[in-house]
């Protein structure tokens, strides 16, 4: 099959994205608007950028009429009309279905948090709350979005955030980094599908990829 986005439509090129570009980790992100309101929104376009600073990003579409959806009128940046912070919550398998309920498009003003039944973690350093039943959350202030089709229904926007503080449960923690066994994390596959962490495996990067044996029995030599 041979495919030119500017031949198909949105929900054509979307189907192509998210069944080719998996597994997809979930970002669950809370923000503030001006008055307070809290918005709570997962998004599977989502990932870190690097460590210094400490950053990471995630993709929220603009909805069909072109205008932003709440997550990204709220982090955006002061300079531009938001409040410039927002918080990134694991998904993980004990909280995936309310993650699930939190994407239900509610009016402006109704809680996210109390629909999908998740509670509120007061953050350190930024004003939105994160999920209190992830085990993980990172803090973020905004340092840009790149708006790559302003006004248009489905453009592509990328809000990056620096992460000032996190939070990781101690139980989560074997010899000074998280054991992905204890975290649990799902993701994002095509279409309904969601995809656990559970079955993995150690290769190492480069030359030594290549002298090892076959990690599992993938059919391949």
């Amino acid at each position: 099959m041979h495919f030119t986005p500017s031949d198909e439509s949105i929900a054509a090129c979307y189907r192509l994205l998210i069944g080719v570009i998996v597994p997809r980790p979930i970002a669950v992100v809370g923000t503030c608007s001006a008055h307070g309101q809290v918005n709570l929104a997962p998004f599977s376009f989502f990932t870190g950028i690097g460590s210094r600073p400490m950053s990471l990003l995630f993709c929220p579409v603009n909805n069909r009429d072109g205008s932003e959806k709440d997550s990204l009128g709220n982090a955006k940046p002061q300079a531009e009309g938001g409040q410039g912070e927002f918080t990134v919550s694991v998904c993980t398998e004990s909280i995936v279905r309310r993650v699930a309920a939190a994407a239900e498009p509610l009016p402006f003003g109704e809680s996210e948090f109390a629909f999908a039944g998740l509670n509120e973690r007061r953050s350190v350093a930024v004003a939105p709350p994160s999920v209190a039943e992830s085990p993980a959350v990172f803090e973020c202030r905004t340092r840009q979005v790149v708006r790559l089709a302003p006004g248009q229904a489905g453009g592509g926007n990328i809000v990056i955030g620096e992460v000032v503080h996190a939070w990781i449960d101690d139980a989560l923690m074997v010899h000074g980094a998280v054991d992905p066994q204890r975290l649990r994390a799902v993701a994002r596959m095509g279409g309904d599908s969601w995809a656990t962490t559970r079955e993995r495996f150690d290769l190492a990067m480069g030359r030594e990829a290549l002298q090892a044996r076959p990690p599992l029995d993938f059919g391949v030599v």
